[in-house]
């Protein structure tokens, strides 16, 4: 594997007196597309929040570039590279899509490109270009998902995270957002996916890693998930 970009470390993360992951460990090699796999209330999303800063562990550690997160906000992270495209979009929907698009580069690192940034999301994405006066919360699923990447991407992200891209979006549009992930990958984009699209995520991902009631259950390549008949069992259906 390439030289971790992240490192989650035994990190325990609980909401109250509710604890949700125990000891979860992954890493994430800089150039790398990682899918983060697990059924409902596994604790995927949960992970996320914890890599952004949004729920920070109660033990364990994190780091990014080698340096510890720990006592970093997330608005700080976000200014180190650290982007999440939540679960539901969760845009601005009274704001124009371009609104919402420049207010991903509000730190300090982004500014600067913000005309630059603005320019390449609407090229990868002609359909906000056409849309950039329109209320975000007007568009249908699949633009609210082009528009929360790419608000993501105003950021100039070095990890750009995803919590489940595909939900509630047509086969077909789910072929488009994958086919952005691929592409963002290509242009040299550090990627973790969540995505309860087990096929899917295997399809665009290099490695996988499974949790299960907040704990690492398997980890290993996407061909070796694949291939496992554990996997293939519960989340594939074969």
């Amino acid at each position: 594997m390439t030289m971790p970009l992240l490192e989650v470390l035994g990190i325990d993360v609980a909401y109250g007196d509710v604890q949700v992951l125990h000891g979860l460990s992954l890493e994430v090699g800089e150039g790398e597309i990682v899918t983060l796999l697990g059924s409902n209330g596994a604790g995927k999303t949960t992970t996320l929040r914890a890599i952004a800063g949004l729920r920070p562990p109660r033990a364990g550690e994190i780091r990014f570039r080698g340096r510890s997160l720990a006592g970093v906000p997330a608005a700080a992270r976000a200014e180190l590279g650290i982007s999440l495209v939540p679960e539901g979009r969760e845009l601005w929907p009274q704001l124009t899509v371009r609104e919402n698009l420049e207010l991903g580069a509000y730190h300090r690192r982004a500014r600067p490109g913000l005309a630059r940034n603005l320019d390449r999301v609407m090229a990868l994405f002609p359909r906000l270009r056409e849309r950039r006066g329109q209320l975000a919360g007007s568009l249908s699923g699949g633009e609210q998902q082009m528009c929360a990447i790419g608000r993501a991407l105003m950021g100039e992200p070095a990890l750009l995270m995803l919590d489940e891209p595909s939900l509630g979006l047509a086969p077909r549009v789910v072929d488009q957002v994958m086919e952005t992930i691929a592409g963002l990958h290509a242009a040299g984009i550090t990627i973790l996916l969540v995505e309860q699209n087990l096929r899917r995520a295997l399809e665009v991902a290099q490695r996988g890693t499974v949790i299960e009631t907040g704990r690492v259950r398997l980890a290993g390549t996407s061909a070796e998930l694949s291939a496992s008949p554990e996997i293939r069992s519960a989340y594939l259906g074969l």
